[in-house]
């Protein structure tokens, strides 16, 4: 059986960059390695959308974030964490294990902050060095505002910008220039089509500043070493050669496509999931659905174990299960990085298959027509 990957990290990797992780290694302290490495520098500027060193750090996304905090901040200043989500929790209980004073600027799950209530934090704690925003909370499938918060942060505070696009970037519109941002990360294994294990930082010039000034212990995740480093395209520790080989493919793909295409296809993708699931009778969990994944609710009395079970046994669907107080009540229709229209009506299909098996009643393909009615009324093709 072929099995389909529609979770939100990994996602599927493109056949042109697993072939190129499969040449022969390189080594990184040589002119082959680091015209592979110009390339990657130049096209993440494109991706990201800045004219700013973009640093490749081998590491998670988490590693990435932890990076810019022990980077940029000295032990005991103080950091708003806006959190909506597990990856939300993360961004509060990070900075606190190191030293770092956090406000947990808590919101509802599902729920998005506004400006207003960021507004209202930010004149309560005028002392606040930065301010951590993910773009899209992948355990909810909920899309924050980054360019509206980022304006009321500029306007309010002198607090950094820093922006959690891990599951976002490529997908989400993101101006890291246009939209005053000052930290930005993301990850391998999401939107950029390439396996786990690298994380991307943009820095702003005043990042750098304050980069400076910053305290805090740290020796690998010094990202004024990778800065330095970065001018030369060379890094300061062995970086995992075959993935960077593998972005550099990656990022070319993506730029073939354009950077405001592969926004608009995202786009278009999570409408027709998002109609999908409605005329199956499923409704959205989150109140400001992501383009990088869908959340639904479980149907009342369907046990999500034998429904995951169904959908990855009998018809090879892998989604993603709810995590914390939603586990169980929830599932995640991820639609971010190489996917394309008919992966939708796929999984779509699938779901209207392993709902019937579990009982609940349906229109059989329903969910596929309005599928491919989203498509139809898009007026162009999803393809990567």
């Amino acid at each position: 059986m072929k099995r389909r990957l529609f979770t939100p990290g990994p996602t599927p990797v493109p056949e042109q960059v697993l072939l190129r992780m499969a040449e022969p290694i390189i080594h990184h302290r040589t002119a082959e390695y680091r015209a592979v490495a110009a390339r990657v520098n130049a096209n993440l500027g494109t991706l990201f959308q800045t004219k700013r060193p973009v640093l490749t750090l081998t590491c998670s996304g988490t590693g990435g974030v932890e990076a810019s905090f022990v980077s940029l901040f000295s032990p005991g200043e103080k950091v708003i964490a806006v959190n909506g989500g597990k990856f939300g929790e993360r961004w509060v209980q990070l900075p606190r294990a190191l030293g770092l004073e956090v406000v947990d600027a808590a919101v509802e799950w599902g729920n998005a902050l506004s400006p207003e209530e960021l507004t209202a934090i930010l004149r309560a704690h005028p002392d606040a060095k930065g301010v951590y925003i993910t773009q899209c909370e992948t355990s909810t499938g909920t899309s924050f505002d980054v360019r509206a918060l980022a304006t009321v942060i500029r306007k309010h505070s002198d607090a950094l910008v820093c922006v959690d696009a891990i599951s976002s970037l490529g997908a989400h519109e993101l101006r890291f220039d246009d939209w005053g941002l000052d930290v930005c990360v993301t990850g391998s294994q999401k939107g950029l089509m390439i396996p786990p294990g690298l994380a991307f930082v943009a820095l702003s010039t005043r990042a750098e500043e304050r980069m400076k000034g910053s305290t805090m212990p740290r020796f690998y995740f010094d990202l004024r070493k990778a800065l330095d480093a970065h001018s030369s395209h060379d890094t300061p520790w062995t970086p995992a050669v075959s993935l960077v080989t593998a972005a550099d493919s990656a990022l070319q793909l993506l730029l073939q496509e354009g950077v405001e295409n592969s926004w608009a296809r995202h786009r278009t993708l999570a409408a027709a999931c998002r109609a999908g699931v409605a005329a199956v009778g499923l409704t959205l969990y989150s109140q400001s659905p992501s383009v990088s994944v869908t959340a639904v609710n479980l149907p009342g009395g369907l046990d999500w174990k034998g429904f995951n079970r169904r959908l990855g046994e009998e018809y090879g669907i892998v989604v993603a299960g709810g995590q914390g107080p939603v586990s169980g009540k929830i599932f995640r229709i991820a639609h971010l990085g190489y996917y394309d229209e008919l992966d939708m009506v796929t999984v779509i299909a699938a779901v209207e298959r392993a709902l019937s098996d579990s009982g609940i009643r349906i229109d059989p393909g329903a969910g596929v027509r309005a599928v491919q009615g989203e498509f139809t009324r898009a007026g162009k093709g999803g393809g990567a």
